[in-house]
């Protein structure tokens, strides 16, 4: 069976191993071959002979006929242009793609301004494809971050009311995502929870021998909907606390890279924080070790799809703080496995106060959390998508 994939993502043509990459290296084995349709990117292309990767320079400027070689079945056809011209490229370079071979099904990472689901919709019309229109996350809901986000989220019913309409079907990787799309109109039968959380059983081991360096670990990339700038506001009014035994200010760990990166630099020498900003660490294994040399996670979201370092932390024993948006409502309990924060840093302060005040507490939280690694293992995970999608597929006929 053949896959055609039309992603947002950037980061594999860049040549970032990320969690894309993660699961195209496993999803492959469920396909003879897969096509993804992405956006322009910068940087240089990750190509992957045997189990070893390279890099090799991208030029935006052309694209070749066969695409980037990810895997040995795996091919990058990334856009020449930018994102205004992204519906036409998916049309384009589908339709070529569709003239060399047959698809049996067309999956759709979409968001807004929804331009990979215009681009499907005109490919589907041109070539008569099943289509599954993905949604990991809706844009500022429960909450806008700013004005881009609150203007995102409203163009979803509009969306699913036109464009969406044609889909086979959903996928969605979270329960509230589930019924939010209900309430918007979409038939239940449309929407499957099909979640993305892939955890690598074999990755996913606590190292005892790693020691606690830091007292409070935020990873993600640095945008306004993460929240971190309330974290690191929480973090400035904990200490000094002779309760705790502080006299200096918590060690804030911050792994992660983007738009904020130096706003927030500049704030932490404002706030007198003690933050080491470890920027973006190129394989899941090195993010794997620098968490585990933290005492406590925090996620502090105000919308998210996951997030899945959330659940890998949690793989990991650490206890952890989160807001109660994306799968924290599906897996966290709150004081059993976890504590809910309601994200304003007086909460989140408040939060942390009491994990580091309480061992015994920080510990059981952190035994109970990692039972999550049985519910999202990746093999498994990759498996079901994978059938998910080939349930939906055209039946191509034998020559």
């Amino acid at each position: 069976m053949n896959l055609l994939m039309i992603s947002g993502d950037r980061s594999l043509a860049s040549g970032k191993l990320g969690a894309f990459y993660v699961t195209l290296e496993e999803l492959r084995k469920h396909w003879e071959r897969i096509d993804v349709i992405c956006p322009r990117a910068s940087g240089r292309c990750v190509m992957v002979s045997g189990d070893e990767p390279s890099h090799q320079p991208i030029v935006s400027s052309f694209v070749s006929a066969q695409g980037d070689t990810i895997f040995h079945n795996v091919f990058l056809h990334h856009s020449p242009s930018g994102l205004w011209y992204q519906p036409l490229w998916i049309l384009r370079k589908g339709k070529e793609l569709c003239r060399q071979r047959q698809y049996n099904v067309m999956t759709v990472h979409d968001y807004p301004p929804f331009y990979n689901g215009l681009g499907a919709w005109l490919l589907h019309r041109a070539e008569d494809m099943p289509w599954i229109a993905e949604i990991h996350h809706v844009v500022g809901y429960p909450v806008a971050a700013d004005f881009r986000e609150w203007v995102g989220r409203r163009m979803y019913p509009l969306y699913l009311r036109t464009i969406g309409r044609k889909a086979s079907a959903f996928r969605v990787v979270n329960a509230g995502t589930r019924d939010l799309l209900a309430r918007w109109g979409v038939q239940q039968e449309r929407i499957h929870v099909v979640p993305s959380f892939y955890l690598d059983h074999e990755l996913l081991n606590p190292d005892p021998s790693i020691q606690k360096k830091y007292d409070v670990v935020f990873c993600g990339r640095l945008v306004v909907n993460k929240g971190i700038e309330n974290l690191m506001e929480a973090i400035a009014t904990v200490y000094p606390s002779t309760t705790l035994g502080m006299t200096q200010s918590l060690r804030l760990l911050v792994i992660g890279d983007g738009p904020l990166l130096q706003y927030l630099k500049a704030e932490s020498y404002n706030l007198k924080t003690h933050v080491t900003f470890a920027g973006w660490l190129p394989v899941p294994r090195d993010v794997y070790r620098a968490i585990q040399s933290v005492k406590i996670f925090v996620m502090c979201s105000k919308s998210e799809g996951g997030p899945r370092v959330l659940l890998e932390a949690m793989a990991l024993g650490l206890p952890v703080i989160a807001t109660n948006v994306g799968v924290v409502p599906d897996v966290i309990r709150d004081r059993e496995n976890g504590l809910i924060t309601t994200g304003t840093p007086e909460d989140i302060a408040e939060k942390i106060r009491v994990l580091l005040a309480d061992d015994v507490l920080r510990t059981r939280l952190g035994n109970n959390a990692r039972a999550v690694i049985q519910k999202f293992e990746r093999k498994k995970l990759i498996m079901e998508y994978a059938e998910f999608l080939q349930s939906f597929s055209y039946r191509i006929p034998s020559p």
